[in-house]
């Protein structure tokens, strides 16, 4: 390798960069102060990677590469996935984001699989698992002649396991579960997030077939399989399931869509084993106890003097495959089975952020033809030059041993190094770092405001808009205000038009664009690609259902999409539209007039465990009904303790004005907070919702029934920081803070 001279640099980090390198990247010490500068981890990154080039070469000096390496991530041309970051060159040195574990149909082959779902999260790795194999609800179960309970019961179990996980504070758990939609548990599947205090730690997914979708189209039915012994268990009108499942996702985004045919149509290694699932965000196609190591090229980068920078997005390409590779060996891999294959196939998914931004640079809007055609053109040279690059390094260090066929050319040399090169993730912390758009999305905001400590409001305006808004002379503090509020600029005329076409935003898009924009990517990906349709909320089921189909047509491996407000706001009522009164409400007296408190009471006290300690309620009434409420928190003091006692005081000044029971539980109940505690039904999301579950069990215990709401998890803002969070690939992603919910 000629050898290359550089100068060392310091990142041009926003303060948004620093803050999540800070909270989930840098290396810490036991009581949590930072340890490292952001200079420093990009350096402990890649003199890790780099050596494992002396595993190849024992004479090589590993020093060359790594510049090299460090050069590219400090310039933020190019950023691994976030384990490679947090921990190469470190104690635990697992490197992988995403892994895919079989799930048997025996109860030792489950519980395996949450043993090791449990190993893989304390790693830092998210799960992917097809529970296609499990026997359907109320089937047979010859060992104990009892009856199976299926795959939902199940993936609860998963679900807890991921919950008590806590990663170290670094990663959250997230899990894809996949079901066949020839199964016959697959209706149940298909509603089974519709009650959103289930399966939080899952996106759904179902796995549909070639023989299903024609069956769609014909609208015929299919026969469901009963896995234990793959005979015939019924059959279903599959256009009414296709349907089903677009209802669903409309209602809150799930399920999902993975087109399984396509996954193994495109599968390199099918006799070492059959595609059932992928990684919690959709892109990754793997085998059973197979991981993948991701990384993006930061395409923003990519541009000079308004044109593409073919040279150095061809030099970054070859330098991101043999980075992925080292990464393959250097990888401390959590259990032996995910080593074996992974070393076999050593998949990598070499994928793109900033594309929205390269496409502001370089003037062209992202609905247009132009930006799709380009789409085409930039993909393609990332994947041939990948391409290319593996079978460099196959040269020099053999192909992946379980490549079949013919392993070598007519020179006698390996083909390929990498079974899979190029993926298309979501890049939603790495996209922070690199102060860029997130994988191929469009922008999800021009300008937005969010609230830091003492209340302070700051505004958060585009780059790039900011500055051509100044160059143009129609910038001003005012103008970024009403484009915060607004979300969008083209109803903002004293924007000139050839700005508002050009920054679009997600819901300026429309789906079909969505669509065509990720069907042009596909096509030059090996594996699949990231991406979410997003929707207005008065989108109808049928642009959903247009969406699906288009999806399918053009080839696509699956979908997600998500309706603006869908899981934000939506509110399922239980119980009956007309409940009994409850006695020990207020419903007689609706005047906005003070009760005034006597000076005996009688009351009862609650203890409810929170997140942060146990939360005492006590509620106190008076001869008319309820009356006051007083907390007190296990650990005197903090934020928790006030925030409960403001709480309280609230609630009574309700109660002493008029306002019932079911009216406090309504605003309360479903507040969530960064430390839940307890699961299911007994699940505790915050002090607030604690207070509302206390407040319900004081009613029913006194004979009354609440006409009670359960509210979805609100995932309009970062439970972290209070930031907006975007929706990509399944998940809830903060610009702000990093806060991933799919980790």
């Amino acid at each position: 390798m000629e050898k290359k001279t550089y100068t060392p640099i310091i990142p041009e980090l926003t303060k948004n960069a620093i803050t999540v390198l800070e909270r989930r990247y840098l290396k810490r010490d036991k009581e949590g102060k930072v340890l490292e500068t952001p200079v420093q981890m990009f350096r402990r990154v890649a003199d890790t990677i780099a050596a494992a080039d002396k595993k190849f070469h024992e004479k090589a000096d590993s020093t060359l590469i790594a510049e090299e390496f460090y050069h590219m991530m400090t310039h933020l041309e190019f950023l691994p996935n976030s384990p490679t970051l947090m921990n190469a060159g470190r104690e635990l040195g697992q490197l992988s984001a995403c892994f895919v574990l079989p799930v048997g149909d025996s109860m030792e082959e489950i519980f395996d699989a949450v043993k090791f779902t449990a190993l893989i999260h304390k790693s830092g790795g998210g799960t992917g698992f097809s529970f296609s194999r499990l026997r359907p609800a109320n089937d047979v179960v010859l060992t104990t002649t009892g009856i199976s309970s299926g795959p939902i019961s199940f993936m609860r179990v998963f679900d807890v396991a991921t919950e008590t996980i806590k990663q170290g504070g670094t990663r959250r758990g997230a899990n894809m579960g996949i079901l066949r939609v020839d199964h016959p548990d697959i209706m149940n599947f298909i509603m089974c997030k519709a009650d959103k205090k289930q399966l939080n730690n899952f996106n759904i997914s179902v796995g549909l077939t070639e023989a299903f979708m024609k069956a769609v189209e014909k609208d015929e039915n299919y026969d469901l399989i009963n896995p234990r012994d793959r005979q015939v268990s019924g059959a279903l009108n599959a256009r009414k399931v296709f349907n089903r499942i677009i209802t669903q996702a409309w209602e809150n985004g799930e399920p999902g869509i993975v087109f399984l045919d396509r996954l193994n149509r495109d599968n390199p290694t099918p006799h070492v084993g059959i595609i059932e699932s992928t990684n919690p965000c959709g892109e990754q196609p793997l085998l059973p106890y197979e991981s993948c190591n991701l990384g993006s090229i930061n395409l923003s980068k990519m541009v000079q003097d308004g044109k593409i920078n073919w040279k150095r997005l061809s030099d970054v390409v070859h330098l991101a495959v043999h980075f992925l590779d080292n990464v393959v060996e250097v990888n401390n891999y959590p259990l032996p089975q995910i080593a074996e294959m992974t070393l076999g196939n050593r998949k990598i998914g070499l994928g793109v952020m900033g594309w929205a931004d390269m496409l502001i640079r370089l003037r062209i809007p992202y609905n247009t033809e132009e930006a799709i055609e380009l789409a085409h053109k930039v993909m393609g040279f990332i994947n041939e030059q990948g391409h290319a690059a593996s079978q460099a390094l196959a040269k020099a260090r053999g192909a992946f041993p379980n490549f079949k066929g013919s392993v070598y050319d007519k020179k006698g040399e390996p083909l390929i190094r990498n079974a899979t090169v190029t993926t298309i993730a979501p890049t939603g912390t790495i996209s922070i770092m690199a102060n860029s758009s997130s994988g191929v999305e469009p922008l999800f905001a021009v300008s937005y405001v969010r609230q830091v400590m003492d209340n302070d409001i700051l505004l958060e305006v585009h780059p790039y808009f900011e500055a051509i808004a100044k160059e143009r002379g129609f910038y001003s503090t005012e103008l970024m205000q009403r484009i915060a509020e607004h979300g969008t600029l083209h109803a903002l005329t004293e924007i000139p038009e050839d700005i508002r076409s050009l920054f679009v935003t997600a819901h300026d898009i429309s789906p079909d664009v969505h669509i065509r924009m990720q069907a042009a990517f596909q096509k030059h990906t090996d594996n699949a690609v990231s991406k979410t349709v997003n929707f207005t909320n008065g989108a109808t089921i049928a642009d959903v259902a247009r969406v699906y189909e288009l999806a399918y047509q053009l080839d696509c491996k699956g979908v997600t999409i998500y309706r603006d407000g869908s899981r934000d706001q939506q509110v399922l009522s239980v119980g009956k539209k007309q409940e009994a009164a409850v006695p020990t409400d207020v419903d007689k007296d609706q005047s906005t007039t003070k009760r005034e408190r006597p000076k005996i009471l009688k009351g009862w006290t609650y203890q409810m465990q929170t997140g942060c300690g146990p939360l005492y309620v006590t509620v106190n009434e008076d001869a008319t009904g309820l009356f006051e409420l007083f907390t007190t928190m296990g650990k005197a003091g903090g934020c928790a303790a006030s925030q409960s006692e403001a709480i309280g005081r609230m609630v009574s000044l309700a109660w002493r004005s008029g306002l019932q029971a079911r009216q406090v539980i309504k605003q309360l109940q479903g507040i969530s907070c960064h430390s839940p505690s307890g699961f299911g039904e007994n699940k505790i999301m915050s002090c607030a919702d604690a207070v509302a579950k206390a407040i319900q069990a004081h009613v029913e215990a006194n004979g009354g029934k609440v006409q009670h709401e359960k509210r979805a998890f609100r995932k309009g803002a970062c439970p972290d920081c209070g930031g907006i969070v975007e929706h990509e690939g399944g998940c809830a992603v903060c610009r702000l803070c990093g806060y991933s919910e799919c980790a």
